[in-house]
């Protein structure tokens, strides 16, 4: 029995999709997208994700305003980088209730950072009394305010465990 997931090799599975559906760099067509424009997620208490997102892991808050499709509703954004935002919104009144994982639903937020940074913001996170998992030594995972999974990866942007994705 295998540690994780199926003990089935799908390597055969894996090698057809690819031959199928990845092309080169070169034979890619262009995508249709500029980037990633913001990633929004909830929150129950807008000061405490502030304080956990910019005074905690060094995201600077970007913008703050009223959400345009829910009156009374916080809209606000960190800067991840690369002009890239990570979104937030509240919704008083709304009685959203427990986060529940569903296929198609977040599973994590990765965020690369240099390995200098990584190394400060882990330490960071354990004094303020938040253990992260630590895997292969350069992703750690932890739980944000509100149950959200976040990955700080020392790898670049387009750098997956060493494969170059693009």
């Amino acid at each position: 029995m295998t540690e994780h997931g199926s003990d089935i090799d799908r390597t055969e599975e894996w090698d057809a999709l690819r031959e199928r559906h990845l092309r080169p760099l070169g034979e890619r067509p262009a995508s249709s997208a500029r980037g990633l424009h913001h990633f929004a997620l909830l929150c129950s208490d807008v000061e405490r994700t502030i304080a956990f997102y910019q005074d905690l892991l060094e995201f600077p808050l970007a913008e703050l305003f009223e959400n345009r499709d829910y009156r009374g509703s916080t809209h606000f954004f960190f800067d991840v980088g690369h002009g890239n935002y990570l979104a937030f919104f509240d919704f008083p009144g709304l009685d959203l209730g427990g986060y529940g994982e569903l296929l198609g639903g977040l599973h994590h937020i990765a965020i690369s950072v240099s390995e200098d940074q990584w190394s400060r913001l882990v330490a960071k996170l354990r004094a303020a009394g938040i253990e992260p998992m630590i895997v292969n030594g350069d992703s750690a995972y932890f739980a944000g305010p509100d149950g959200e999974r976040l990955e700080l990866l020392s790898y670049p942007l387009n750098d997956m465990y060493g494969t170059i994705v693009g």
